[in-house]
């Protein structure tokens, strides 16, 4: 049994094999700004970030199950038996949410004015059953955890992170796995929610759905 993973995440990759498991990675390629768009036109309301990474999490997941998507990564519905994984992360600081920032400057301003302070990752998480090569069920969570960065952080230490590309690409413009590890002096709450990917989240929705979490493990 195997656990697909949809996602091109370096992160997500390495925790899920830190904890014994071998995915197959699949990209999902899901717009995600018109999805959210589209989603508070239907709400009427701005999605709280719960709502927001649950709905790119559930998104992605299902997004794998496009025949298209999957011929691209060599693969058919029916050759899929296990659980597919659909991951999203946001961070939030003064009731603002932020995903990834992309630019440089937009990281820089993002990290001038979150350094010494505290603020929410929210990781969300969908796991479809999918063993036997046909939907089953489906369930799905969001966790969160408080992340505090340290107050001393220089300016050039700054310019120097962003220099390396590496929070441009992430959630709120930081890493706990990575270069980003030296400015957060700790974690509330599971440090893996913070790399987008709750293990002890993800066991008890295999759990949920009727499996068991050592199937899954690298034999």
């Amino acid at each position: 049994m195997r656990l697909y993973l949809a996602s091109t995440s370096p992160a997500r990759l390495a925790t899920l094999r830190g904890a014994g498991i071998e995915p197959v990675a699949i990209a999902p390629g899901v717009d995600e700004e018109a999805a959210v768009a589209e989603a508070e036109e239907h709400a009427g309301r701005p999605l709280d970030p719960a709502e927001l990474v649950q709905l790119l999490a559930r998104l992605k997941c299902e997004a794998v199950l496009d025949p298209e998507v999957l011929a691209a990564a060599g693969l058919a519905a029916a050759d899929l038996d296990g659980f597919l994984f659909g991951g999203d992360s946001a961070f939030e600081l003064d009731g603002t949410i932020y995903g990834k920032p992309h630019e440089p400057h937009i990281a820089r301003e993002r990290w001038l004015h979150q350094r010494g302070r505290s603020g929410v990752l929210h990781s969300g998480h969908w796991l479809i059953d999918h063993r036997g090569g046909a939907v089953r069920a489906a369930v799905g969570r969001a966790s969160s955890a408080v992340v505090h960065f340290a107050d001393d952080i220089e300016t050039y230490e700054i310019d120097a992170y962003i220099a390396t590309g590496e929070p441009l690409k992430v959630a709120g413009a930081f890493t706990i796995d990575a270069r980003g590890a030296g400015f957060i002096d700790r974690i509330e709450g599971d440090p893996h929610t913070v790399v987008g990917l709750s293990i002890p989240l993800l066991r008890r929705l295999v759990h949920e759905l009727g499996g068991r979490w050592t199937d899954l493990w690298n034999r």
